[in-house]
């Protein structure tokens, strides 16, 4: 159960992060359309279950990598920490599996259509590999690799830009 406390300090870093939130400029004065675009709000019947999931995941910044893993004390890998903050947040159970969580939910194709809560999917070379959840303002909190630690990251940096394939909406 999250304390006032701890979702006091989550709103903090919240606002931090949206007023840190500048729109990246590129060499050639242009912006990309996923800074332009505000996020969409989800449903209101859903906004409160967005927003626990939103919260959940930005708590978890800062937990290990561990491959294979699903809990905040034993460490995440990318499935794994998705699975934990949607069953978590909102009671959803989904797979241990990136690929196959991508089956779920309605697909969003476009970055600046995602709203907080979504999933965003990225391929590799096998196809789907990677999954984080979407938090808004372009960016999303993710279990990226080995050695590393659950991080928000911008979708308009260009590994990420370069292998988004798509979002899924699981709340609607």
């Amino acid at each position: 159960m999250v304390t006032s406390v701890t979702r006091s300090l989550l709103m903090v870093g919240l606002a931090l992060l949206a007023a840190c939130a500048g729109h990246p400029v590129h060499e050639n004065g242009s912006r990309p359309a996923l800074a332009m675009l505000p996020p969409r709000a989800p449903s209101a019947a859903n906004a409160q279950r967005a927003n626990d999931i939103l919260f959940r995941a930005m708590g978890l910044v800062g937990t290990p990598y561990r491959w294979g893993g699903n809990t905040p004390e034993g460490g995440f890998d990318c499935s794994g920490l998705v699975d934990y903050v949607y069953r978590q947040s909102v009671d959803i159970r989904l797979p241990h599996n990136a690929r196959e969580m991508a089956a779920s939910g309605r697909t969003i194709a476009r970055m600046a259509e995602l709203a907080s809560g979504d999933l965003v999917f990225f391929t590799g070379r096998s196809g789907i590999e990677h999954v984080g959840v979407y938090v808004g303002q372009g960016r999303f909190v993710h279990a990226p690799n080995s050695g590393g630690t659950v991080r928000l990251d911008d979708l308009s940096g260009s590994y990420w830009r370069e292998h988004f394939a798509y979002g899924k909406r699981l709340l609607d």
